[in-house]
């Protein structure tokens, strides 16, 4: 049976009405994520055509399992972006047989051996842009590439330390131009490494570093250093007890020239590393391959080599009953229940994805290059199917919580606030964790679940103390995921949802916002072309809840603004 198409058009026009008229959203969904072919025909006419066609695809994986959620159940989680919210890779890409894609969000790639050879460097970077063209963000780490001035056994005699390289992994993400988004890349650097400090300015030079965000992996000594006003040892290899290179450095300053930095051009970002790894459960198994070395573009998941990770979104705004009424209530077991089905179509989209991956696979084996030029590719893809199917992590997380908090009647950021949200964030987890849980008993755990090795990790240990029972069924059963949660800050997704972003609060109730304009888009407005060349087409955006607050009712607007 010939499948029926449209035009942009009829997409845009469709989709305006469906989304109350808010022209933003619904040139965001017809141009990213309606199921389009190679020629511009478009298979979808609403969001609820694509959700039906990703609810279609997670059911048939859960067939594979007992106690099954139902097409339309899932269809249900999903409609009018309400509850559940599978974002973008998974939007894209499940039951998109036009593209040969993946459906993780995000990547981190970083060979063994940490070399610094330029063979090392490239071979980086091929990855990079090989992830890149299938549509997942990569994130990987600088710290193992020697510091300016050590010498080289080759006709340069000294190196060129990192940020030459920084320049060409920039350079390479914004070569792989894709419909409706470009390529994303996270740099990282330990503060440790000597190079610290010139990875800290490489962005403040406009138009050298501007296709990847940077963050420097901060440790807790160096924090410490610079609270007490003393030095900071620096040194080359970054983890060796005999380093080839040793530096001092003032970690005060240090510290001062990040938020300087930060302050005029939004980067460096900081991980507190130290923090980010006592925590980590993945970490726990370190020794097996899941030592986390950086993290993804938005820096939301700290990744090993070749782990990868797929996002769900779930709109908290959705479980507010009475919102903006003083008798407004948190629905928390409806909201447990919904992340339990959550954490279910992650694992799901695990399975969804190994299908892509072997399609990935035969497509490249097919290709009519010689096999020499296909080896890194096949490699690369076979050690991400291998990363995810021992580990099988998830990204659920949350969106509208600012929304959720207004509703609620509360301010955000005071005390109250904090405890709420605190509270449902508790919830979130234990509703999480229990899921893969019991997808362990009906499924099986993840193939290197190790009670012993997770018992003095801290987040571990907070589920233990909040739900006793769940820990000892996870102790007797395992967990079907090594990782479950995480908060992306959900720039799309809450343009569909027409809520706030992540985690963030309400900043202003009118605003101008830019969406970048793609070769491949059709029937746009440039309004801006920046100093990258980059195109953008503006909107003046009019917060939709805090609208309906204001006036008593949702009124959802978003008006286009020409230049």
């Amino acid at each position: 049976m010939e499948s029926k198409t449209y035009n942009y058009q009829q997409a845009y026009e469709a989709s305006l009405k469906y989304f109350d008229g808010d022209e933003l959203a619904a040139r965001v969904w017809a141009t990213k994520y309606a199921l389009k072919d190679s020629f511009g025909n478009l298979y979808e006419l609403t969001p609820d055509d694509m959700h039906r066609r990703i609810a279609r695809e997670i059911a048939r994986i859960e067939k594979k399992y007992p106690n099954p959620l139902s097409e339309d159940r899932l269809f249900d989680l999903m409609s009018h972006f309400r509850y559940i919210v599978p974002q973008g890779s998974p939007m894209a890409g499940i039951g998109n047989n036009f593209q040969v894609g993946s459906l993780s969000n995000c990547f981190v790639v970083g060979l063994d051996g940490e070399p610094d050879s330029y063979g090392g460097i490239l071979k980086i970077d091929e990855e990079q842009v090989q992830l890149m063209k299938r549509r997942g963000g990569v994130g990987h780490d600088l710290s193992h590439i020697r510091p300016k001035g050590s010498p080289v056994k080759n006709s340069a005699l000294t190196s060129t330390g990192l940020v030459p390289f920084m320049v060409r992994y920039s350079n390479s993400t914004r070569e792989v131009a894709q419909d409706g988004r470009r390529g994303a890349l996270m740099l990282t650097v330990s503060i440790k490494h000597p190079d610290a400090e010139s990875f800290i300015d490489a962005k403040m030079e406009e138009g050298k570093v501007t296709g990847a965000n940077v963050s420097v992996r901060i440790d807790d000594a160096f924090m410490q250093a610079a609270v007490d006003g003393k030095p900071y040892h620096q040194q080359y290899p970054v983890d060796s007890d005999k380093p080839s290179y040793v530096q001092e450095a003032d970690a005060a300053r240090l510290w001062a020239k990040i938020v300087h930095n930060a302050w005029r051009s939004a980067e460096p970002g900081i991980l507190f590393w130290d923090t980010i790894t006592r925590e980590s459960v993945p970490d726990c198994y370190a020794d097996l391959g899941f030592k986390t070395i950086s993290t993804n573009p938005c820096g939301e998941i700290p990744l090993c080599p070749y782990d990868s990770c797929r996002l769900i979104a779930i709109n908290l705004y959705s479980y507010v009953k009475n919102p903006f009424t003083p008798q407004a209530y948190f629905d928390f077991d409806l909201f447990a229940e919904h992340v339990a089905c959550a954490q279910r179509m992650m694992d799901d989209i695990i399975d969804l994805e190994m299908e892509k991956i072997e399609k990935i696979l035969d497509k490249v084996k097919s290709d009519p290059e010689t096999q020499e030029v296909k080896t890194t590719e096949i490699n690369l893809w076979n050690k991400i199917r291998t990363k995810t199917l021992k580990g099988r992590r998830t990204g659920v997380g949350t969106t509208g919580e600012g929304d959720m908090i207004a509703a609620m009647g509360l301010r955000y950021g005071t005390p109250e606030a904090t405890e709420f949200s605190v509270s449902v964030h508790r919830a979130l987890a234990l509703a999480a964790y229990g899921s893969s849980v019991q997808m362990a008993k009906e499924r099986g755990a993840f193939e290197i679940y190790d009670a012993k090795r997770e018992e003095n990790n801290p987040y571990i240990n907070r589920i233990r103390e909040a739900d006793p029972k769940l820990y000892e069924e996870m102790v007797k059963y395992g967990r079907r995921n090594i990782a479950c949660l995480t908060i992306a800050p959900t720039g799309t997704t809450s343009l569909l949802t027409q809520t706030t972003s992540g985690i963030e609060p309400v900043f202003m109730p009118v605003y101008k916002r830019r969406r970048k304009v793609n070769p491949s888009d059709k029937d746009v407005h440039v309004d801006l072309v920046d100093e990258n060349g980059d195109s953008f087409e503006e909107f003046i955006v009019y917060h939709h809840k805090r609208r309906g607050a204001e006036v008593g009712g949702p009124q959802h607007q978003r008006h286009h603004q020409s230049a």
